[in-house]
C-alpha cells in the first residue's frame, strides 16, 4: 500500500504525542492539514487509527500495531538521507555502536581493529551506555548495534540478536574475606552472603539469570545495594558492601581491593551482539562476520 512520507511524519507525530496541537506544532503545520494526513492514512489502511474525544486522543489496537511496525521507518529513511549526502560529498561511513566499558574485553578491541584495517573510510562511533538503554536506542535508530551482553528477556522487534562469544563468571568478594583464597568455590556457598548487584533497570536479562542461576544453586540471593553500572557494583564490593557475581572481564577492573573467584560448575555466559533490522548494511555484515570469527581472531 502506497504511503506518503508526510503521512507517516504526521501519524508518527501524533502517535507520540497523543495530541493533534503539540503534534501541529512539532511539525510546523496547521491542525487542518494534520487532520486530513491522518484521515487519509486511515483511509488507506481501513482502519481508525486514534480515539479521538474533546481533550483526549488515544491509540487504537490498529493503531499501536501501526506504530509498533512503522517506529523505525522515519528513522531509518533518515540515516539513508544522511549517507547518501556524505557519500555525494566524499565523507566516509560511519557505525555507531553501544557497548559497556566495564566489560570491554580486549576481543572486543582486536575485532574493532581487524574492522578497521579492513575499512579504513568507516568512523566507529563508540557508546558507553547500559543493554538497556543500547537496545532503547537499537529500536529507535539511534544506534546500528551494540554489545549488549546476554541475550534480552523480553521479545524485541525489528532487532537482530548474533551470539559471538562465551565467558565465565566469577564471584567477586573482598580481598580480606574468608573466601579470597579459594581458587574455586560452588555458588551454594554464598548462600548467607549480602550481594550487591547490577540492576534489573539497566540490565534485565544479567539480572534473571543471576537470579536463576542462584535458585538452582539451593537460595535465593539477598541482594542489598543495586547500581546501573558494573564498575559502581565492583567498588561496592571493595568497599566491603558485599559479594557479586559478574563477568570475567571485569576482574580488570578489580585491582587489589577484590578478588574473583571462578565458580564450580557455573554456566558460562553467551555474549549477543544486537543490530538495527533483519537485512543489515554491507558494513554491518562484514562486522557481523568478524564477530562470527572472533575466536579465531582471539587466537592470532
Amino acid at each position: 500500500m502506497d504511503y506518503s512520507l508526510r503521512e507517516l511524519e504526521c501519524f508518527t507525530a501524533v502517535a507520540e504525542e497523543l495530541s493533534f496541537t503539540r503534534a501541529a506544532r512539532r511539525l510546523h503545520l496547521s491542525q487542518p492539514p494534520l487532520s486530513r494526513h491522518i484521515r487519509a492514512l486511515e483511509e488507506k489502511i481501513g482502519a481508525q487509527l486514534f480515539i479521538r474525544e474533546a481533550r483526549t486522543v488515544a491509540l487504537t489496537q490498529a493503531g499501536r500495531l501501526f506504530h509498533e511496525e512503522t517506529r523505525g521507518i522515519l528513522a531509518q529513511l533518515t540515516r539513508a538521507g544522511e549517507a547518501a549526502r556524505r557519500s555525494a560529498h566524499g565523507e566516509s561511513d560511519r557505525l555507531r555502536l553501544g557497548m559497556v566499558s566495564a566489560v570491554l574485553s580486549a576481543r572486543i578491541a582486536e575485532i574493532l581493529r581487524h574492522f578497521r584495517e579492513a575499512h579504513p573510510s568507516v568512523q566507529i562511533a563508540l557508546h558507553d551506555l547500559s543493554p538497556a538503554e543500547q537496545l532503547r536506542m537499537i529500536g529507535e535508530g539511534h544506534l546500528d548495534g551494540g554489545f549488549v551482553g546476554l541475550m534480552p528477556v523480553e521479545p524485541t522487534t525489528h532487532v537482530r540478536f548474533d551470539k559471538w562469544c562465551k565467558e565465565k563468571l566469577l564471584a567477586f568478594v573482598p580481598s580480606g574475606h574468608v573466601l579470597a583464597s579459594e581458587t574455586e568455590i560452588p555458588l551454594a556457598d554464598l548462600r548467607s552472603e549480602k550481594f550487591v548487584a547490577v540492576s534489573n533497570e539497566a540490565a534485565p536479562a544479567f539480572s534473571v539469570f543471576l537470579h536463576e542461576l542462584c535458585r538452582q544453586a539451593g537460595f535465593r540471593p539477598r541482594i542489598i545495594l543495586e547500581s546501573p553500572r558494573a564498575q559502581a557494583v565492583a567498588v561496592m564490593v571493595a568497599a566491603g558492601c558485599g559479594v557479586a557475581i559478574l563477568p570475567e572481564s571485569l576482574a580488570h577492573f578489580a585491582g587489589r581491593s577484590i578478588v574473583g573467584i571462578p565458580l564450580k560448575g557455573a554456566p558460562a555466559i553467551t555474549h549477543i551482539f544486537a543490530s538495527a533490522g533483519t537485512r543489515p548494511s554491507p558494513i554491518m555484515k562484514d562486522l557481523l562476520e568478524l564477530l562470527k570469527h572472533s575466536e579465531r581472531l582471539a587466537a592470532h
